[in-house]
């Protein structure tokens, strides 16, 4: 059992990188999320930015490289796992790491719909059998 659960909607904030370390590849991409925090005092609407990166393994981790690009919107489960350390002066060192473990796709990013378009403007250009 994992302790702690994520489920987190985001966009990518750029194309997700496949990582080859050792003979194990993974899949590790940046999810961006804006959050609004009402208005200052002249009515200037605010907003905080927050930012997560997320490792992707074996089919989770090829399908989100062959399918996902910058500005495409992700729906992630994931589960953090410590990654704890001694430092070379032997203090202890304490980090985490957000693993996926299932994804939805959301709403496509600007590459993709122009993808999109222009399959479609592609199709409509095939003269018609007959």
């Amino acid at each position: 059992m994992k302790s702690f659960k994520l489920i987190a909607v985001g966009n990518l904030a750029r194309n997700p990188e496949l990582v080859a370390k050792g003979e194990v590849l993974y899949t590790r991409f940046m999810l961006v999320g804006n959050d609004y925090l009402g208005r200052d005092d002249e009515g200037t609407a605010r907003e905080v930015v927050a930012t997560l990166w997320i490792t992707a393994f074996g089919a989770l981790g090829e399908a989100i490289t062959k399918n996902v690009r910058k500005g495409d919107q992700l729906i992630v489960e994931a589960h953090i796992e410590a990654n704890n350390w001694i430092d070379k002066q032997g203090g202890k060192q304490y980090d985490h790491s957000f693993v996926l473990d299932s994804f939805r796709f959301g709403a496509p990013g600007p590459a993709k719909r122009e993808e999109f378009e222009a399959q479609r403007g592609g199709a409509r250009e095939q003269p018609e059998e007959g």
